[in-house]
C-alpha cells in the first residue's frame, strides 16, 4: 500500500512540473546575410536559468547548433554556428531566461541555413521539443539585357542574372504590360548555391519600344531591368558592313544603285555630315562608353526647355538632414562643403549628401542646377539626382544603387561622369554641364538630365519607382564654385499642344 502511494505522489510531481515548449507557427523567413531569430519560449512561464536548452538541425541531437546547460552555453556546437549563434529575446517586453524565452539569435544567414531548427528543453523530471522553419531569401543582382540583331529584322534579347535563392521565375513584358514568351529559360547553381537565371525572347521593333524583364521569388521580391530597343538600335553602330558578309553581293549591289539614284551628290553629303547638324554622337562613340547592359538610355540630342519648364517646382534643401560639413544659404538654395571640412583620400564624399525638402509620388517634376558661378570654374565634383525618402546615406559606394532607392548622375573630376545604375554608364567628359535640368516622370519610372545650356538630352534612367522619393543633392568637396537650385522662368504661354521633350531634328536610320 506505501509503494503505491509513493508511485502516486511522484506522478503527482511529475505532472506539476511538466514544461511546454511553444514556437510560431509560421516559418520565419530572412535574407542571406541578415540576422533572425527563432522565437521558442516555455508556456506557462519558468525561469529557464536551471534548465537545458539545446538547438540542434536534423538529427545532430549530439552535434547542437547551440547548447546551453549548468548556468552557461556550453562549447559543444556544430562547427559552422560557431560565433554566429547566442540565446537573445524573441521581443522587447521578454523577461529572458527568467521569464522561460529560450530564443535562438543567427547572423551572417548563409543558403545552408534554410531548413528546420529544433528547440528542445529539458529539466529535471521532463522535457519537451518543437521544431522551428527557417526559410533563406537571396535577392540576386539587377537584370542585365543584351540586344542582339537578327537576320530576319527582329531583336534577340538576353536576360542574365545571379545571386539569388530559392530558385526564381523570370517574366517578360513589353511596355504596354503585354507578356512576351521567352524563347528559352535556364537555371543554374553555383557552389555558394545561389541560383543563376538566364533567358532570351526575340521581339520585332515594330511589335514594342520597351521591353522589361523581372526576375522574381515566391515572397513577391523581384528586381526588373528594362531596356529601350528603339534607341538602341537608332543609335547603336551600322550593321552594314557585318551584314553585308551575310546578306551577299545582290544586297550591297540594290543599296548602292538606291543611293545613287535618289540620293546622288547632296545625300552623300548630308549622310556624311549627319553628326554635326544634328548634334548627335557617333555612333561609334556611343559603343565605346555605353552598351545596351546599361539599362540607360542616352540621346545626346536637342530639347524644348521651354517644355520641361512647364513641369518646373520649386526645390529647396532639408536643413533638418543636412550633413553637418554642409553649408546652405539661408533661402536653402545654394550648397557646398564647409570652409573647414578637410577632405582626405581620393575616394568621392559620398556622405555629403543633402536632400530636397520636397517628396514626390506621382506626375512629372523639373528642376534646374546652376554648376558654374562666374568668375570661378565650372564644378567638377557632384552628385545630382534622386533618392527614396528616408534612405540614409552612407560611404559605401556599393550600397548606392537603384535596386536600393537611389538614382544620381556623378561627377568625379578626371575620374570621370558617370550614373550609379549597374553596371554605371560612363559619359563624355566633354558632355559634363555648366547647367543641369532633371525631369523626374515618377508614372513613367524614368529620370532624365539635360545640358541646359547646349540644350541637349544627356541620358534617361529607367526604373520603377516606390513610395515618396526627393532631390538629392551632393557638393563634393574642394571646388570653389557651390551649387546653386535654380528658381525656373515658367513659359508665359503654355504650349497648346504637348510637344516631345526632343525634337525630331534627324532621321535615324
Amino acid at each position: 500500500m506505501l509503494s503505491i502511494i509513493i508511485v502516486v505522489l511522484n506522478l503527482l510531481i511529475e505532472t506539476s512540473v511538466s514544461l511546454t515548449v511553444k514556437v510560431p507557427p509560421d516559418p520565419i523567413v530572412a535574407h542571406v546575410g541578415s540576422t533572425v531569430i527563432l522565437p521558442c519560449w516555455i508556456s506557462p512561464p519558468e525561469n529557464a536559468e536551471a534548465l537545458e536548452i539545446r538547438w540542434y538541425r536534423h538529427d545532430q541531437f549530439n552535434n547542437p547548433v547551440l547548447l546551453y546547460n549548468h548556468g552557461k552555453i556550453q562549447d559543444t556546437q556544430e562547427e559552422p554556428y560557431r560565433n554566429r549563434s547566442s540565446l537573445t529575446l524573441r521581443s522587447d517586453q521578454s523577461g529572458g531566461l527568467k521569464d522561460g524565452d529560450v530564443s535562438l539569435r543567427l547572423e551572417k544567414l548563409r543558403v545552408q541555413d534554410d531548413g528546420s531548427f529544433h528547440c528542445y528543453v529539458s529539466g529535471e523530471h521532463s522535457y519537451d521539443s518543437e521544431e522551428v522553419v527557417l526559410k533563406i531569401t537571396a535577392l540576386g543582382s539587377a537584370p542585365v539585357l543584351s540586344p542582339k540583331p537578327l537576320d530576319d529584322g527582329r531583336v534577340n534579347i538576353s536576360c542574365e542574372s545571379s545571386g539569388w535563392y530559392p530558385e526564381p521565375s523570370i517574366m517578360w513584358t513589353s511596355d504596354e504590360g503585354r507578356a512576351l514568351r521567352p524563347g528559352g529559360t535556364s537555371h543554374s547553381r553555383g557552389a555558394d548555391e545561389m541560383f543563376s537565371v538566364h533567358s532570351w525572347t526575340a521581339v520585332s521593333l515594330s511589335d514594342t519600344q520597351l521591353v522589361s524583364c523581372s526576375v522574381s521569388l515566391r515572397s513577391g521580391e523581384f528586381k526588373e531591368g528594362r531596356l529601350n530597343i528603339q534607341g538602341i538600335v537608332s543609335s547603336g553602330p551600322s550593321d552594314s558592313s557585318d551584314s553585308s558578309d551575310s546578306s551577299g553581293p545582290w544586297k550591297a549591289l540594290f543599296l548602292t544603285f538606291l543611293i545613287c539614284a535618289l540620293l546622288g551628290l547632296f545625300g552623300l553629303i548630308l549622310y556624311k555630315y549627319r553628326d554635326k547638324l544634328t548634334g548627335k554622337k557617333p555612333a561609334t562613340e556611343i559603343c565605346k562608353e555605353e552598351t545596351p547592359e546599361r539599362l540607360t538610355k542616352e540621346v545626346v540630342g536637342d530639347i524644348n526647355v521651354e517644355e520641361l519648364r512647364t513641369h518646373a517646382v520649386e526645390i529647396t534643401i532639408d536643413r533638418e538632414s543636412l550633413h553637418p560639413d554642409l553649408t546652405v544659404s539661408k533661402d536653402c538654395k545654394i550648397l557646398r562643403d564647409s570652409e573647414g571640412y578637410n577632405h582626405t583620400g581620393e575616394e568621392f564624399p559620398f556622405q555629403l549628401c543633402a536632400f530636397g525638402a520636397q517628396r514626390f509620388s506621382s506626375g512629372r517634376h523639373y528642376w534646374e542646377v546652376d554648376l558654374v558661378h562666374s568668375p570661378n570654374p565650372p564644378k567638377n565634383y557632384w552628385i545630382i539626382g534622386v533618392v527614396k525618402h528616408g534612405n540614409l546615406i552612407t560611404r559605401d559606394r556599393s550600397a548606392l544603387t537603384p535596386s536600393r532607392g537611389f538614382w544620381f548622375l556623378r561627377s568625379d573630376g578626371p575620374r570621370g561622369f558617370y550614373t550609379n545604375t549597374d553596371p554605371p554608364v560612363k559619359l563624355s567628359p566633354t558632355l559634363r554641364p555648366e547647367r543641369l535640368g532633371v525631369l523626374l516622370d515618377y508614372d513613367d519610372g524614368q529620370l532624365s538630365f539635360y545640358n541646359v545650356t547646349e540644350r541637349k538630352h544627356l541620358l534617361t534612367i529607367s526604373s520603377r519607382f516606390s513610395g515618396s522619393v526627393v532631390p538629392l543633392f551632393n557638393p563634393g568637396a574642394g571646388d570653389l564654385c557651390p551649387l546653386i537650385i535654380l528658381d525656373c522662368p515658367k513659359p508665359e504661354e503654355p504650349a497648346e499642344s504637348s510637344q516631345p521633350l526632343l525634337s525630331n531634328n534627324s532621321s535615324d536610320a
